[in-house]
């Protein structure tokens, strides 16, 4: 199987710069970028499966007790009375 030299020597140049550009890596650079470029092309030649469509269910409701509904859906408290409360003497 052959593959593309161009994507060869772009793999090739971004393993040795992600190296740090060392010397005299060339050959082993070289071959880690074949591979990578042999994966690649297997992975695009390999029919992608079907995708499903996500199915969507109801959420399931479980009633909840008093003491679990939210406080939204309880009574409201009366209102507070503004005037101060003058002690008695």
């Amino acid at each position: 199987m052959k593959t593309d030299e161009q994507r060869i020597r772009e793999f090739a140049f971004q393993i040795w710069e992600s190296e740090g550009r060392p010397q005299g890596q060339h050959e082993r650079h070289w071959q880690m970028a074949c591979k990578l470029a042999e994966a690649e092309a297997e992975a695009a030649a390999q029919p992608q499966p079907a995708a499903k469509p996500k199915r969507i269910s109801k959420p399931k409701t479980v009633p909840l007790s008093e003491a679990e509904q939210p406080a939204l859906l309880k009574k409201p408290r009366a209102p507070r009375s503004s005037t101060p409360k003058t002690p008695k003497l």
